[in-house]
C-alpha cells in the first residue's frame, strides 16, 4: 500500500474536468456481454477495476482494444467460444453484474463465494442469487464457488426488492434482457448512475420503462446491437473538488452537465454555510471566510445530514460532509442509513484533533470548529473515506500523512494530479 504526504493549509483554486463514474462504467462494461456487436466507449477512466474487467474479457476471447490516452475502449464479444470457462474476478463487487451475460452466452459462470469491494460492512450476495433463480437460473455451491448454470427455463418476473440495491436492480434488470416477456422490479434503485445503464442499454435497442423512478419495466428477448455512447462525469467527484473549495477555503470550478442531480446535495452544502452555483455547463464553490453550520429553525434539534439511497443524499458522498462537520463551526449529526461499517473511521479524524461521538454504527456527531493540527492517520479500504481524510490534512497548515491512500486510485484516475493542479502540496509516498 502508498500513502500520501500532504502539506496542507493553502486554499485550492482553479477548474477540474472530472472522469466518468465508476459506479456508472462498470455495470456497462459488463452489460456488453449481452451483445455480439460491436461497442464503442468513450471517457473510459483508467481505474484498477476497468483493467480488471478488461483483463476478464481478454481471458474470454473478447477483442478488447483500449486506448487509454484518448479514453476509448472498444470491444467486440463475438469471438467468444462456447464452453469457455468463466471464473470471475473476485477482488471486486462488480463481478457479480457480468453474470447474467455469461449465463446467456456460455451456460455458466463461477463466482467465488466472498465477493470483495470496499470495507463498508455486510454486503450479503442473497438479493442477487434471488433474482438470478427468478429468471430461471440454477445456482448452487461447489467448494469455494458458487455456480450459476443456465436452466433452459428463463422467464419473465417480477419482483419487488426489500432495499433498493443499486447492484441487485442492474442485475434484474440485466437479467431480464436475456428472457422473453416483460419484467418489473418495484422499489428500484434509481441512482444516475443506474440511469446511466439504462441509457446505455437503450442504444442498444433494450426497451425499459420507468428508468430513474422505483418501479422498472423491461421488455426482454430483443437482439440487442453495438453502440457508440460517451459516459457523463461523476457526480461524486464534482462534488467532492466543491468540498475541497470549501474545506480548505479556495474557490474551485467544476465541469458538470447535469446540475439536475445537485439539487440536494447543493442544500447540504448549504447546511455547512458554503454556496453552489450553476452556470454554462460548471459548477462552482468560493468558500466564505468561515464554515459555519446552519441552526435549524426547530432549535432544539441538531442539524443533520441523512444519507440513504437515492435520491437521497448518497451514502458515498457522506465522508466528504463529515470533513466539512469538523471543520465547521457547530454540530452536525450525520447519519449512514445504508452502511453500518461507514463511520468507523472516525477515530482517525481525533488524530487530527476533530472532536467526534459515534452514537452507534450508523450515526456519528461531530462537534467542529477546534482548531486542527498535522497527523498520520490510516484510511480504511473505503474510496470516500480516503479522500475525506486528504481533505482535512489538506485544511491544516503542516504535514500530514495518510497511510493506505490506494482506495482513491480504484475511483478517480489522475484525482491526486488535479488536486496538485489546484495548488495542493501532495505526493504518494510508500507506506512507512
Amino acid at each position: 500500500m502508498t500513502a500520501l504526504l500532504v502539506r496542507g493549509g493553502k486554499p485550492l483554486t482553479g477548474r477540474i474536468e472530472p472522469s466518468a463514474n465508476k459506479n456508472a462504467v462498470l455495470p456497462v462494461l459488463c452489460a456488453t456481454l449481452l451483445t455480439d456487436a460491436p461497442i464503442t466507449l468513450r471517457n473510459v477512466p483508467e481505474i484498477t477495476d476497468v483493467s480488471r474487467i478488461v483483463e476478464f474479457f481478454g481471458t474470454l476471447g473478447s477483442k478488447v482494444n483500449w486506448d487509454k490516452a484518448v479514453k476509448i475502449l472498444e470491444i467486440d464479444h463475438s469471438t467468444v467460444a462456447k464452453g469457455t470457462d468463466a471464473r470471475l474476478p473476485q477482488a471486486m463487487r462488480a463481478s457479480i453484474m457480468m453474470i447474467p451475460g455469461l449465463i446467456v452466452r456460455l451456460g455458466e459462470a463461477r463466482l467465488e463465494h466472498e465477493v470483495k469491494g470496499c470495507t463498508l460492512g455486510a454486503r450479503e450476495i442473497d438479493p442477487h442469487v434471488a433474482v438470478f433463480r427468478a429468471f430461471g437460473a440454477e445456482v448452487s455451491q461447489s467448494g469455494h464457488d458458487i455456480v450459476f448454470r443456465a436452466s433452459g427455463k428463463g422467464q419473465a418476473a417480477r419482483m419487488w426488492l426489500e432495499y433498493a440495491s443499486v447492484t441487485t436492480t442492474e442485475n434484474f434488470i440485466l437479467s431480464a434482457l436475456t428472457v422473453q416477456g416483460t419484467s418489473q422490479i418495484v422499489n428500484a434503485a434509481c441512482e444516475p448512475h443506474v440511469q446511466e445503464m439504462c441509457t446505455f442499454l437503450e442504444l442498444l435497442g433494450a426497451k425499459i420503462i420507468g428508468k430513474g423512478t422505483s418501479m422498472v419495466s423491461v421488455e426482454g428477448g430483443t437482439k440487442l446491437g453495438g453502440a457508440d455512447y460517451t459516459f457523463i462525469d461523476d457526480f461524486h467527484e464534482i462534488a467532492t473538488f466543491l468540498a475541497l473549495a470549501a474545506v480548505t477555503g479556495g474557490d474551485i470550478q467544476v465541469r458538470n452537465n447535469h446540475p439536475e442531480h445537485f439539487d440536494l446535495i447543493d442544500r447540504t452544502f448549504g447546511k455547512f454555510g458554503a454556496e453552489v452555483k450553476h452556470e454554462g455547463g460548471w459548477s462552482r464553490l468560493a468558500a466564505p471566510k468561515r464554515l459555519v453550520v446552519e441552526e435549524n429553525f426547530t432549535s432544539h434539534l441538531i442539524t443533520k445530514v441523512e444519507a440513504a439511497p437515492w435520491p437521497y443524499i448518497p451514502a458515498d458522498l457522506l465522508p466528504i460532509f463529515i470533513a466539512l462537520g469538523v471543520k465547521a463551526q457547530g454540530s452536525v449529526m450525520f447519519w449512514n442509513k445504508v452502511y453500518e461499517g461507514g463511520l468507523t473511521w472516525h477515530t482517525e479524524l481525533s488524530l487530527f484533533g476533530a472532536h467526534t461521538l459515534l452514537c452507534d454504527p450508523h450515526r456519528l456527531i461531530t462537534f467542529g470548529g477546534d482548531e486542527l493540527a498535522p497527523a498520520t492517520v490510516t484510511s480504511p479500504y473505503i474510496i470516500r473515506v480516503a479522500i475525506a481524510l486528504l481533505m482535512v490534512a489538506s485544511s491544516i497548515k503542516g504535514e500530514s500523512t495518510i497511510l493506505d491512500a490506494d482506495p482513491i486510485r480504484r475511483a478517480h484516475p489522475g484525482f491526486i494530479d488535479n488536486f496538485v493542479s489546484l495548488g495542493a502540496d501532495v505526493q504518494w509516498v510508500q507506506n512507512a
